[in-house]
């Protein structure tokens, strides 16, 4: 599959079901990779919508030269990192990991199905943040290492770093938990 780069294609030479399939296709992802960042489900909402508004208003910007995700994926990247020092800057509410909403709550049932997934979501919320972000591309998002470094600005062994330490970390934190492998 072309990541998408087909489907926008069409999008540009006319066809505007070609946007639907688009939205249909990323919003969910890219609203969970955004909300493990900003930790507010409304803002990682809002953060994707303006993710598609620039595929809208800057159609030449996307040169066709990746997928399509991973260019909608660092989009979301820089939106969600600047909305995260906004805050922090404007002190407008405390970033706090254990606060979750209500809505996200929902969201987060439909997508985990049974008990042992929701512990693997429940030990990645426990990671560093780039270790959670560097397995969310990689095992969630199904990006490749070149893609996942080039959404997190990182080169190839980076993120091979932060993968092999994200995975050890999980494990210690499943095996306290109780998970065996």
């Amino acid at each position: 599959m072309d990541g998408g780069a087909g489907i926008y294609r069409r999008f540009l030479q006319g066809d505007e079901s070609a946007f639907t399939e688009l939205l249909n296709l990323y919003r969910d992802s890219l609203i969970f990779f955004i909300n493990r960042m900003v930790h507010n489900l409304d803002t990682a909402e809002e953060l994707a919508a303006d993710c598609f508004v620039e595929l809208l208003v800057h159609p030449g910007r996307y040169r066709f030269q990746g997928s399509l995700k991973t260019y909608l994926f660092t989009i979301g990247h820089h939106k969600a990192v600047n909305a995260v020092r906004r805050a922090a800057r404007l002190r407008v509410e405390e970033l706090d990991e254990s606060a979750v909403s209500a809505s996200f709550e929902a969201f987060e049932e439909n997508i985990l199905r049974d008990e042992q997934r929701a512990a693997v979501h429940r030990g990645l919320a426990k990671l560093k943040p780039e270790y959670r972000e560097a397995l969310h591309l990689l095992y969630f998002e199904e990006m490749s290492y070149e893609e996942a470094a080039r959404v997190m600005h990182k080169n190839r062994k980076q993120i091979d770093n932060l993968a092999c330490r994200g995975r050890s970390a999980l494990k210690n934190i499943l095996e306290q938990e109780g998970f065996s492998r």
